[in-house]
């Protein structure tokens, strides 16, 4: 008897650290993948907002290749990392935000029953307004960063663009930024076209997070068993560059709302409906895919990265081995 309540003790210490390292080894999964992935394909995110910002008649760039080439040209090399500090920074809290977040509703969801697709959607939607707490700031800051090089670049290689008397603006720091906006209209600065990325990353997450699972689940050794590391890179690059490209009209949309300086002969939006009508009238709709193939290469990987860090439970193995340490 006694060897038997032995046993339920050591299961249920084992059930309570378990549960400890739960989130905060989710968090930390998200937080590294997020990392490891910005790092890789930040230079063609760069080129995504720059080839998404430029409108008919302030057209620097033409592809992907040739925004990165000019680029490097003008900027140097760590020109396509223009605006990689304040993403490193904040995509750790993010990433853990929309990763952990789409667990908890997914765990939630599912204990009544079976997890059908509509949970699977509705936990997807969860983690996408979550991670908007985090997301628009960085954003926000991020595309003014990027931006910065084209607006400069404009002035230098088109300046028929520039109207007259005009005088060029500095390029700001992530800080600068920040305290500037945070001076003029407060906190609601940092969240200016918080609409349109809630109206991204929820449509996002809801078509991302049910597509993986079932993608991943194709590849599952046996009916419990995990999948390869192998099947959820692949798993997570298809699903990322699905959803990707799907929501890409409103990352144009969003991108646009975001960005402060423009070209004296570019458009200004007010909201959501007023960017659409004029993208709609002055350049067609088939300015709402620009930069999707950019989207799909930067999201790809990034998501494959993530998975693959979270299934492989990295932030369990440091928990793990940091609480062996301390004992």
């Amino acid at each position: 008897m006694s060897q038997k309540y032995l046993l339920t003790a050591i299961q249920a210490s084992a059930l309570r650290r378990r549960i400890r390292f739960l989130l905060p080894a989710k968090l930390l999964n998200g937080g590294i993948a997020g990392l490891i992935g910005v790092t890789c394909v930040f230079p063609i995110d760069l080129a995504k907002t720059r080839l998404q910002n430029q409108q008919n008649g302030s057209r620097l760039y033409t592809s992907l290749s040739d925004c990165l080439i000019k680029t490097i040209r003008s900027e140097g090399y760590f020109g396509m990392y223009r605006g990689a500090a304040v993403n490193l920074t904040l995509v750790t809290p993010e990433k853990a935000i929309k990763l952990a977040a789409n667990d908890f509703f997914r765990q939630h969801l599912s204990k009544d029953g079976k997890l059908t697709l509509l949970k699977e959607m509705l936990a997807g939607c969860g983690a996408g307004t979550c991670q908007v707490i985090v997301t628009t700031p960085m954003e926000m800051l991020k595309i003014q960063l990027q931006d910065a090089g084209r607006i400069a670049a404009q002035r230098k290689l088109m300046p028929e663009t520039v109207a007259a008397g005009s005088v060029e603006p500095k390029s700001p720091t992530a800080m600068q930024l920040t305290r500037e906006l945070f001076r003029e209209k407060g906190i609601a600065g940092l969240y200016k076209g918080l609409g349109a990325t809630l109206l991204r990353d929820v449509p996002f997450s809801v078509i991302y997070f049910p597509l993986f699972a079932n993608l991943n689940n194709l590849g599952k050794r046996g009916a419990e068993g995990p999948a390869p590391f192998y099947v959820s890179f692949v798993s997570g690059c298809l699903a990322g560059s699905t959803a990707a490209v799907a929501v890409n009209p409103v990352d144009v949309i969003k991108t646009r709302l975001q960005s402060l300086n423009r070209g004296s002969a570019e458009d200004t939006y007010s909201g959501v409906t007023d960017c659409i009508r004029k993208i709609l009238q002055n350049e067609g709709p088939s300015a709402f895919l620009k930069g999707a193939y950019c989207r799909a290469l930067v999201i790809a990987p990034l998501f494959g990265i993530a998975q693959v860090v979270y299934f492989l439970g990295v932030g369990e193995y440091i928990l793990s081995f940091l609480t062996k340490k301390e004992h």
